[in-house]
């Protein structure tokens, strides 16, 4: 079967910033090629990604992660029956989430004695992970079960098979765009686990890099001549960096992600595409935002290379295993780019990649130039097109063959 992965290569210069604190407050660091590096986690950036899909997709296509669920979902059920009061509600809302999740949710100890919560949600000893339309069925299941109110009826209507087997289903059905590009875990019942079709690594500088510390004052509006001085003091670390940033996307895992609990005409090309070019938008431009008001660090990749591959996905992050030496003229892009144009020709020669798989590359400015041999010149509209038909191109022969294979089924039938 021929596979679709998209390899997503990102050279991104940051001026002084904290893109990512570690636990003493300085930014993230590893040491690499034997040296220190400036670095951005995954973590840090595929938050960043999510976010940036508010305004890339609709609600209905996202997912929500949080431990207050029999909260959310309790808010659907009253919208259902407008008669339920909130407290019931949520009693609704705690026995279908169990019955569907296997985990045990709780009122949290900190809210339990407090006079304020009397009616305080139970919540989840962890995140869940939820797409909208799997909040709203879940909804629906506890309405339809526990009508008027009836948290007894509901429990007994749990128990039967096939009406637990259905909530299980609305919570493992209707996986939401996030969900299927970066997964799920639910520790009490990994049936329901989403594996992952985005690889997201740690962003690295491909240069060494020092921190230096901003010592700042402020002053107190209220404060006279007679008090002079600051109302305040203290110190903030930060770096500059060019980073090389690198995602993959396994296009047919994300496919399957989607229609996930149906056949072929549950999971249509369209719905993928638009995963593919969300999430390569969100990655290319998105920033996470640790002191973003301080340092106003809001700059957009310099140059940006995808690979669409068939069997593996393939990082260049080897070609700054030897960190990039300052330019005759300072930086460091210009030989960072270089370096890549040389590296990616010589790795894809020696393992037969050349020329097998379709690539493109969006860059801004002359220190990037030698790098338009390593794919189609193209701006970053031209560029989600691209990819996006590229997807649905490779993925329309499968769905063709499933469909002629249902409608034979059909025929016999």
């Amino acid at each position: 079967m021929t596979r679709t992965i998209l390899d997503i290569h990102i050279l991104q210069t940051v001026p002084p910033s904290n893109l990512n604190r570690d636990d003493t407050g300085s930014p993230k660091s590893a040491t690499y090629g034997g040296v220190r590096r400036s670095r951005v986690s995954s973590q840090a950036w595929k938050r960043a990604t999510r976010k940036a899909f508010d305004e890339l997709l609709d609600t209905s296509e996202l997912g929500i992660r949080t431990k207050k669920v029999a909260e959310e979902i309790a808010g659907r059920v009253q919208t259902l029956d407008s008669s339920l009061e909130r407290a019931v509600a949520l009693e609704l809302a705690a026995v279908v989430i169990e019955a569907a999740t296997e985990l045990k949710v709780a009122v949290p100890k900190r809210k339990s004695k407090s006079k304020e919560d009397e009616e305080a949600a139970a919540e989840s000893p962890y995140l869940m992970f939820l797409s909208e339309r799997q909040f709203s069925a879940l909804a629906a299941l506890a309405a339809e079960g526990g009508k008027g109110g009836d948290v007894k009826a509901l429990k007994e209507f749990l128990k039967d098979r096939a009406n637990k087997q259905r909530a299980k289903q609305a919570a493992d059905t209707e996986h939401s765009i996030d969900i299927a590009l970066f997964g799920r875990m639910v520790a009490d019942s990994a049936d329901l686990n989403v594996d992952a079709s985005v690889q997201v690594a740690h962003a690295l500088s491909v240069h060494p890099v020092e921190v230096e510390s901003d010592y700042y004052t402020a002053v107190d509006d209220k404060n006279t001549a007679a008090e002079p001085g600051a109302g305040m003091i203290g110190t903030v670390d930060f770096n500059s960096a060019t980073l090389y940033r690198y995602a993959a996307v396994d296009v047919n895992r994300l496919h399957e992600n989607l229609g996930i609990g149906g056949n072929d005409k549950k999971r249509p090309v369209d719905a993928t595409r638009r995963a593919v070019t969300a999430f390569l938008e969100g990655f290319i431009a998105s920033l996470p935002t640790g002191k973003i008001n301080t340092f106003g660090n809001q700059t957009l990749p310099a140059a940006v290379i995808v690979k669409v591959r068939s069997r593996r996905p393939v990082s260049y992050v080897g070609a700054f295993e030897q960190p990039v030496r300052m330019g005759e003229d300072g930086g460091y892009l210009q030989s960072a780019c270089e370096k890549l144009a040389t590296f990616v020709p010589d790795l894809e020669d020696r393992y037969g990649l050349a020329g097998n798989d379709q690539g493109w590359v969006l860059r801004v400015g002359s220190e990037t130039d030698s790098l338009s041999g390593l794919g189609d010149e193209v701006n970053l509209s031209r560029l989600l097109t691209a990819v996006g038909d590229t997807v649905a191109a490779r993925l329309a022969p499968k769905k063709a063959a499933a469909d002629d294979e249902g409608n034979a089924a059909e025929t016999r039938a």
